[in-house]
């Protein structure tokens, strides 16, 4: 199975249909007036299309186990058609997709082995996802104006020439995938005048975006969060509070970390932590989510 261990929990939706056709009116006359031979047509592939939901992992060899929080099976017939819909809702880290349309096929070849004894030209079509929410996709909104971001690396040995830098490249390339621009990228030392300095210089560039990786810690020489902290007008503590629990679901350690966000003006500043890992996980933690933000200021017209 893929690795889904960076994402986050979110509330998860999916629609799968499944159509039984069958060869006469008579066929839909029996499952209608319960005259079926084998029993209740409709409430016993619902049955089945619940136990289908729940192993669906079991099945499908690269399909995670999940939970499976609401199912709704309904039917709608059409003509000499059986429409059938699932619907799946879960809070986890990856889609119910499949579990919808697993359902759906085991609600319709319970119905076919149902009706196969009055039937004899009963075929199943259009087994089909007809739609999904909740992932990563939905929260990357499109946003009118290109948001165009900073990136400063705070570190006193990566600007003597004694280590490179990765975390800065790690932010870098997460944001061009996001379709941000990075127009500006610099290596400071952990000087709190020389951070002050460089962040006042972007806003006054009217950059949308700053983010300073490094001098979040603990060590005499970590002062990013001192020397942000007085320049912003507002600060977001949600933003470091999901930064904080994404992290600590994954080391201890990130309890330590100081990350800090908010808005300088209409310019949103960000302090994340300056290991590689640290950077990545706060990138996977709040993007492409915190986007938002910059819809969210295109003004009064905005509906949340």
């Amino acid at each position: 199975m893929i690795n889904i261990t960076h994402k986050s929990p979110t509330l998860r939706k999916a629609i799968a249909q499944a159509i039984v056709k069958v060869s006469a009116q008579a066929t839909i006359d029996a499952i209608v007036e319960k005259k079926v031979p084998k029993g209740d047509v409709f409430e016993m592939a619902k049955v089945a299309g619940l136990f289908a939901a729940k192993r669906t992992a079991d099945m499908i060899p690269d399909c995670h186990p999940l939970p499976v929080e609401f199912t709704a099976i309904s039917y709608e017939i059409k003509d000499w058609e059986v429409y059938i819909f699932v619907e799946i809702h879960t809070i986890y880290k990856t889609g119910v997709e499949v579990e919808a349309m697993h359902a759906a096929s085991v609600v319709a070849l319970t119905m076919y082995d149902m009706l196969k004894p009055i039937d004899k030209n009963i075929s199943i079509e259009q087994i089909k996802l007809v739609e999904k929410k909740g992932g990563k996709t939905d929260f990357r909104k499109s946003i009118e104006k290109e948001i165009k971001a900073a990136v400063i690396v705070c570190s006193d040995s990566i600007t003597a020439g004694k280590a490179e830098d990765r975390a800065g490249k790690v932010i870098i390339k997460k944001l061009e995938n996001l379709g941000v621009v990075v127009p500006d990228y610099g290596v400071i030392p952990d000087e709190k005048e020389v951070i002050q300095n460089q962040v006042k210089d972007l806003v006054s560039k009217n950059r949308d975006l700053i983010i300073v990786t490094g001098g979040t810690g603990l060590s005499p020489r970590d002062v990013t969060p001192e020397a942000v902290r007085p320049l912003l007008d507002r600060e977001i503590p949600g933003i470091e509070e999901a930064i904080r629990s994404y992290g600590q679901q994954r080391t201890p350690y990130s309890m330590l970390s100081r990350s800090l966000a908010g808005l300088i003006g209409n310019t949103l500043v960000l302090a994340l932590p300056g290991s590689t890992k640290g950077a990545e996980e706060s990138m996977d933690a709040i993007f492409p989510a915190i986007l938002h933000i910059f819809r969210v200021m295109e003004g009064p017209g905005f509906k949340h």
